[in-house]
């Protein structure tokens, strides 16, 4: 398989204007950008004005297509996501009235501020492409993708999301606090700063699916395969972890090594494209042992301890 310098280009593209209104997050943007092309849903959580609601703004000017956000609160309704059918006297009928889900990017800002019911009536968007309202599906845009934020350090008011909706995220950022280089250069540039909404788009939702359509192809070795597999299942035998990674994390795990390939311009995957994006893709996926959570272990130091421990393979056959 070839790469379509045309398809690599656009890649950069997008990179460099996203890097022009979120300064210094290069590796975020790129991780970003890698979910998007593996047609997966990102979890962004940080505390609050590090720029999670800039970045996904960001994307949505910059890739064009249908933006909406939903200002998540504990009075939210399923149906203020989903839709609603309503009953239409002149026709003697329900017609159905879609919600903010019919929409190629749904940002969801401070998700774990709405109700676990809330909350669930995005599982089956996340995972099928399609809203069941009052017993009728309808199919969502395509590509569908799922922006989440929610501020870490915040309980009061907040429900923790379940893991069957944790498992639907393909990865979960986080940005942090600029360096002191950039956020001098933010300070200084003031209200010259380009902004979200002045960003210029550079990929039209057609050739996104494109992209996302040519990562599908990548070709991943046998023995990558059970480099990516070996790493799963050790999160599953792990001392500290009570629920291990899903088959659904590993399947995740290799889009997204797919889509990284195919952006560094590769028809193959390597053991590095998976090393790099093992940890998130699966940590926050993990349920810890209580014992090590009151020893204050975390899934990422498990996940750094079990990359490390994993043997990578050499000598692979590069792509067919």
């Amino acid at each position: 398989m070839i790469i379509d310098n045309v398809s690599q280009s656009v890649c950069v593209n997008v990179l460099h204007n996203l890097q022009r209104c979120i300064l210094g997050k290069q590796e975020q943007i790129e991780l970003l950008l890698i979910t998007i092309i593996a047609n997966g849903h990102i979890l962004l959580e940080d505390v609050p004005g590090t720029g999670k609601t800039q970045l996904v703004k960001a994307l949505a000017s910059t890739i064009g297509g249908q933006f909406r956000r939903v200002q998540c609160n504990p009075d939210l309704l399923p149906t203020d996501i989903t839709g609603v059918s309503i009953y239409h006297p002149k026709y003697e009928q329900f017609q159905f009235r879609p919600g903010p889900v019919m929409t190629n990017i749904l940002l969801a800002d401070e998700i774990n501020r709405a109700t676990t019911k809330t909350q669930s009536a995005l599982l089956e968007a996340m995972e099928e492409g399609h809203v069941t309202v009052d017993g009728d599906s309808y199919e969502l845009p395509t590509p569908f993708v799922l922006l989440a934020t929610q501020n870490g350090i915040e309980f009061e008011g907040t429900y923790t999301l379940p893991e069957a909706q944790l498992d639907r995220f393909m990865m979960r950022l986080t940005l942090g606090y600029p360096d002191a280089t950039d956020e001098h250069q933010m300070i200084v540039a003031g209200d010259s700063q380009v902004k979200a909404n002045q960003l210029e788009q550079v990929i039209t939702i057609t050739e996104l699916v494109q992209l996302q359509e040519a990562a599908k192809l990548i070709h991943i070795d046998d023995t990558v395969g059970s480099y990516l597999l070996s790493i799963v299942q050790a999160t599953r035998e792990h001392q500290h972890i009570l629920l291990g990674a899903s088959p659904r994390a590993s399947l995740a795990l290799a889009r997204a090594a797919r889509a990284k390939s195919f952006m560094m311009n590769r028809s193959y995957v390597t053991p590095d494209d998976v090393k790099s994006l093992a940890k998130h893709v699966l940590a926050h996926r993990l349920l810890l042992q209580l014992d090590a959570k009151m020893q204050g272990v975390t899934a990422d130091q498990i996940m750094d301890e079990i990359i490390q421990s994993t043997i990578v393979p050499v000598g692979l056959v590069q792509g067919r």
